[in-house]
Parts: structure tokens; C-alpha cells; sequence
């Protein structure tokens, strides 16, 4: 083999060697101060102030009032989905905090719109499993639906 061969062989290796370096950066980074979001998606705009007296309306009758840990190294946690929405994840800030190692810092929500509760992947590595199928935008969840965030399955209770 000619020199410039040999030279044109270990440029591309080079080449290739720190494309998979950046990229294994991308990933940690964004494991570790989550997915970047559009401030349009963030609900940069306030929330809508609620008609009536002030007091929280009670949930109807037959509604989820509560997230539970089912399976997994916390089960038995749960949070109250009067605080909704709910962060699920690594992070300090998460509503159910997770020490799973495949769980991301930020790994998913859950959010109610009406009367429907909604779970959303915030850009994990692993995601988020509604039953058997991975979500990759927000879908619908019901009562005793599992959601599988790394090796933690979740559930809407009662």
C-alpha cells in the first residue's frame, strides 16, 4: 500500500473515533440535565386562572387519584395527582424518584387534560412503555394501565 493509503486509512478512523466519542457526550449530557425543550412546549404561558370559590374541585367519581409504584426497587411509592403534572425520574426534582439505572434524569410526565391522563417520554435513552408498546409522543393512560419506565412498572390508581 502506498503512503497516502495508509495516511487516507488512519484520518478516517481518526474521523470516526471522535464521531463516536461526540456522540457518546450527546448522550450523557442529556441524561444528565435532560432533553433540551422548546420553550413553546414548556407552557412558558401561565395557567389559567380557575373560576369558582377557589377550592380545588374534587376529582369525579371513578377517577385515578393517585400514581403508584407497582414493581420495581420503590414500589409502594406513589404521588398524589392533585400535583400533576408529575415528573418521574432520576432528578432531585422528580415526583417519583427512581434509582433505576435505566431510568434518565428526566424520563417522563404525567399530565392530565379533561378528564384523560396523559404519560409523555421527555426524551429518555430507554423510554417509556405503555403496556408492551414504547411511546414516542404522549398517549392515554387509565386506570391500572402499566407504565414501564426502565426496570419500574407504574399504574394509575384509585
Amino acid at each position: 500500500m502506498s503512503e497516502l493509503t495508509l495516511f487516507l486509512i488512519r484520518v478516517a478512523f481518526l474521523a470516526i473515533l471522535w464521531i463516536f466519542v461526540l456522540s457518546a457526550i450527546s448522550v450523557i449530557r442529556s441524561d444528565m440535565f435532560g432533553a433540551r425543550v422548546p420553550e413553546t412546549a414548556r407552557g412558558g404561558a401561565p395557567a389559567p386562572q380557575r373560576k369558582g370559590n377557589g377550592k380545588p374541585r374534587k376529582p369525579r367519581r371513578g377517577a385515578p387519584t393517585h400514581l403508584l409504584v407497582v414493581e420495581g426497587a420503590e414500589a409502594g411509592t406513589r404521588a398524589e395527582l392533585a400535583d400533576a403534572p408529575l415528573l418521574i425520574g432520576r432528578g432531585s426534582d422528580a415526583a417519583i424518584k427512581l434509582d433505576d439505572d435505566y431510568v434518565s434524569t428526566r424520563h417522563a410526565r404525567v399530565a392530565a387534560s379533561g378528564d384523560e391522563w396523559f404519560v409523555e417520554d421527555l426524551g429518555s435513552t430507554n423510554g417509556t412503555y405503555v403496556g408492551p408498546v414504547r411511546i414516542t409522543q404522549p398517549t392515554t393512560i387509565g386506570l391500572g394501565v402499566q407504565v414501564r419506565v426502565g426496570k419500574t412498572i407504574l399504574e394509575l390508581r384509585k
